[in-house]
Order: C-alpha cells, then sequence, then structure tokens
C-alpha cells in the first residue's frame, strides 16, 4: 500500500511548489497559474490548500476558498473547491481521493456542509471519482465557465462543466467514503423497463438523435477517454461536446440529477434520474 503525508500549506515557499505543479498537471499557458500570493490571499481568509507529499515531495495538491449561495432560507456559506492536481506520475493510485477526504474534513472542522466544484463532463476519470467514490451530485450544467483555455489539456474546446454538489454530512457520502470503492453498479442492475439509454453510435460517435426524457430514469454514454480522443481527433471530440450539451442542459431543465457513474464493460455512463436516491 502506497502511503504519503496530507498537509495544510499555508508558507510562501511551499506555495511555490504548488505553482511549479500547477505547470506540470495542466501544461501551457503560465498566465493560467494561480501564483502564490493569490493562494495566500485566499488561505488567509477561510481558504484552505492541501498537498499530498511522498518522500516530502509534492505530489498533489488541492485548493478551495469560501463561497456563497442563495437558498430559501437566504444566503449561506459554501467552500468552493477550486483546483485538485496531482503529478501525472502518481494519478490512478488514490491520492485525489485521499485529497478529497482531508478536505471535507478541514471543512466539517469549519462548521461548513457544502463543498462545490467544477469538472469537465466527458472525463470518465474525474467522474468515477466525484460522482461515484466521493458521492457528489449534479443538476448544473456551465457552459464554456472559463472562456477559451489555453493549456494543452483543456486548449481547443469549448470550457464547459458540470458543477457538483458535495454533501459532506450526507448518509450518502459517509457510505461511498466508508467502502473506498463507491457505488459499484453495472449495467446489468438497471431496471430497463424505466430507463431511457442514450448510447455511441459507430465508431466513437455521439447519438444525435434528441433524448424523449419521458422516463424516470436516463443513462448517457460518454468516451473513455477524453483526453486521447481530443489529441486523435478534435473534430469528433468537439461533436461530443456539442451533443451532450444539448442533453445535460436539457436533463437539468426538466429536474433530473446525475447521481451514478458506470464504468462497465469498457465503457461509461451518467446515471440520471429524477429523484436523488
Amino acid at each position: 500500500m502506497i502511503n504519503w503525508d496530507i498537509r495544510k500549506l499555508d508558507n510562501p515557499e511551499a506555495l511555490k511548489e504548488v505553482e511549479v505543479l500547477q505547470g506540470q498537471v495542466w501544461p501551457g499557458d503560465p498566465v493560467d497559474i494561480v501564483p502564490v500570493h493569490m493562494l495566500l490571499a485566499a488561505i488567509h481568509n477561510g481558504g484552505l490548500l492541501l498537498g499530498a507529499f511522498k518522500d516530502n515531495q509534492l505530489i498533489g495538491f488541492s485548493f478551495g476558498f469560501p463561497g456563497m449561495i442563495s437558498s430559501q432560507d437566504g444566503n449561506r456559506i459554501k467552500h468552493c473547491s477550486h483546483m485538485l492536481g496531482v503529478h501525472p506520475q502518481w494519478r490512478d493510485v488514490g491520492v485525489g481521493f485521499a485529497l478529497k477526504c482531508a478536505q471535507r474534513q478541514s471543512i466539517i472542522e469549519q462548521g461548513l456542509d457544502l463543498i462545490t466544484w467544477t469538472y469537465d463532463p466527458l472525463l470518465s476519470r474525474n467522474a468515477t471519482l466525484n460522482i461515484n467514490r466521493l458521492g457528489a451530485v449534479c443538476n448544473i450544467y456551465r457552459r464554456s465557465e472559463y472562456g477559451p483555455m489555453r493549456d494543452r489539456v483543456n486548449a481547443g474546446l469549448d470550457s464547459d462543466r458540470f458543477q457538483v454538489d458535495w454533501w459532506v454530512k450526507s448518509k450518502r457520502v459517509e457510505e461511498r467514503l466508508k467502502s473506498g470503492r463507491g457505488q459499484r453498479l453495472q449495467l446489468s442492475d438497471l431496471p430497463w423497463k424505466n430507463v431511457e439509454i442514450i448510447k455511441m453510435r459507430m465508431e466513437n460517435q455521439p447519438d444525435s438523435k434528441a433524448p424523449e426524457f419521458n422516463q424516470p430514469m436516463v443513462v448517457v454514454e460518454i468516451p473513455v477517454d477524453f483526453n486521447k480522443l481530443k489529441e486523435t481527433d478534435i473534430s469528433l471530440a468537439k461533436s461530443w461536446r456539442d451533443a451532450t450539451r444539448v442533453i445535460f442542459e436539457k436533463a437539468f431543465t426538466l429536474g433530473y440529477l446525475v447521481n451514478e457513474f458506470i464504468s462497465d464493460q469498457g465503457r461509461s455512463f451518467y446515471i440520471m434520474t429524477t429523484q436523488s436516491g
């Protein structure tokens, strides 16, 4: 088992390492890197920066700050988790999951119960972590959230994002974190009589037909490796962005909620229902 230390970071020397790691996670234009002085300003005003270290080497970090949401009871404070980055050599070994768990504990200690963040809905790895393992849910689609992005990971596509809600004290989240592996759903587990499924077509093309949204559950397939698709066929990647944008925006308007993500038989699917489940 791989062990690492997770620490709160609040000094300029450690934050310079975070600057360097940002460039390794999102290579490209250095203008997009959040600088030390901005990180410090947020930290000194309720923000949180956590670093994951292996043998005193920074291999991952999470960064967020207080935000505000409007509810029926008026405005309330949440934590806005802005960045989660893991060094390319340390991905898929649990660093991101460990950072989110540590973030959750720190935010609970601040007296808050909601953390929100955004991610590209076409990234299966991110969806597995956010929806499946952490138990976040989503009913907000933000079109071109960050405008044109210049780093090599995001360049060339509209920066559409899911905004997810992570209710850190909920039973759903507690159960997902306790298992450590998330919900182990398979396609065969779904009640197909009451499901509308939107599958990709031949040659990895998105389904162009408009969903009917006449079932309580809608299943939407996305590419297994969208980053690779962007590298090999940017035109097809844009087709996926356009097609899924229509699906998710319409679904959320109608009251659907993304509450599960399935990776099964080498394919990836979101599950949306008309109730949180």
